[in-house]
């Protein structure tokens, strides 16, 4: 996270922020539901643990992990807790099977609060989330791996233009990509007319 431990993204009805100390009670309260662990691949982890996991997000250099707010109880409020809804996760790595080595970003994100989902604003975050890999980290193919359990996210990935590339029943998984080219970046700036990035003072 040390990419983007300073960087705040705001859309039509989203912002994501960086995923700090202060955020991981709330987080660690998301966690402690089995349908979401299951849907995310996540562990149980105890709250210590939890903080400790944050920690080691924050100075991870192939990790980008942010925590999505409902932009509307945002400026309600001035309260990023109380305006969580979810987070979103980069995770890079190099493709060394290639002419030249390209950057690879994989998709995660979750809304884990139930009264803002169906609305759209997983698809928003997504959206946010894949135009600052493109345009800030230089990202040139993008991978989701879902749950086949998880129907919301294998529709919302296709409407976003992915390809299903593979199915493992071993361990339940859907393994989704895009390249990044001029079709891809054009559709994806088209759905993110109000995207903007501002600076927040790096915090722990």
């Amino acid at each position: 996270m040390r990419l983007n431990k300073s960087t705040k993204i705001v859309s039509d009805r989203v912002i994501l922020v960086p995923y700090r100390i202060q955020h991981v009670p709330k987080y660690h309260k998301w966690m402690e539901n089995e349908l979401l662990r299951e849907q995310t691949a996540s562990e149980r982890l105890s709250l210590d643990e939890e903080y400790a996991m944050q920690q080691t997000w924050l100075h991870d250099e192939n990790k980008c992990t942010f925590i999505a707010l409902d932009k509307g109880k945002m400026l309600e409020t001035n309260d990023e807790i109380e305006s969580m809804i979810g987070d979103a996760n980069l995770y890079l790595r190099i493709d060394e099977d290639q002419d030249a080595p390209i950057l690879i970003g994989e998709v995660g994100l979750m809304v884990a609060d139930n009264a803002f989902r169906g609305k759209g604003l997983g698809k928003e975050i997504a959206l946010c989330l894949i135009r600052y890999g493109i345009e800030a980290i230089g990202i040139k193919r993008f991978q989701a791996v879902i749950s086949l359990k998880n129907a919301t996210s294998i529709n919302m990935f296709e409407k976003l233009d992915f390809e299903k590339m593979s199915v493992s029943e071993v361990f339940d998984e859907v393994t989704f990509e895009r390249e990044v080219n001029s079709d891809f970046i054009r559709f994806i700036l088209d759905r993110t007319l109000n995207y903007s990035i501002e600076q927040t003072v790096p915090n722990k």
